[in-house]
């Protein structure tokens, strides 16, 4: 995560948390990565893939896809998404600085929707906020049910940020809640 960026009340990293229990959170800086995220890249459990547009890579690096063994538990590496959680002039500088990341392949996503992400805006269409690339992460690691209960997670926590910038009361049983209520209803209990 950029320096600053969990403390925006706009991000939305930190929804991905609430909903993944495998994830892990490190602050970037340029000099000193922390040993933790070196240790965690060199896990053989993992099969490292860093989210960015293939755009900016030598085209060998892109990958468009998961490998399959890696959706296996045992029978191979579990997929270890890398997002850069960051402004996209941030999250460029990033991925440019940090060389520790330049032996993972590049999944390049191409999302057939653009972005329902309302609380900030960039200057293109197709960039997405971190929690919409992490759904689509998901869902291509063959977890739908927590890819879109990511989706409902954002709608809930747009519909709330921007009802409270506006003064506005929260409609608790509008279409966002419920789908988030509907997606909770879909995960598996444990017990």
């Amino acid at each position: 995560m950029a320096d600053i960026e969990p403390l925006k009340p706009t991000n939305t990293g930190w929804l991905i948390a609430d909903v993944v229990p495998d994830t892990f959170a490190f602050g970037w800086t340029r000099t000193e990565p922390d040993p933790a995220l070196l240790a965690l890249l060199a896990d053989p459990q993992w099969q490292p893939y860093v989210v960015f547009p293939g755009q900016y890579v030598a085209p060998e690096r892109v990958v468009r896809a998961v490998q399959p063994d890696s959706l296996h538990g045992d029978a191979g590496k579990r997929p270890l998404f890398i997002l850069l959680d960051a402004t996209w002039t941030e999250a460029r500088k990033m991925f440019r600085r940090s060389p520790y990341l330049d032996p993972f392949p590049v999944l390049s996503l191409e999302p057939e929707q653009a972005s329902e992400y309302k609380l900030r805006r960039s200057g293109r269409d197709d960039h997405l906020c971190t929690s919409e690339v992490a759904a689509l992460c998901l869902d291509l690691a063959g977890e739908p049910v927590a890819a879109q209960t990511l989706e409902a997670y954002l709608a809930v926590f747009t519909h709330h940020y921007l009802h409270a910038k506006n003064q506005q009361p929260v409609a608790w049983e509008g279409a966002a809640h419920q789908r988030l209520r509907e997606q909770r209803n879909q995960q598996p209990r444990s017990g």
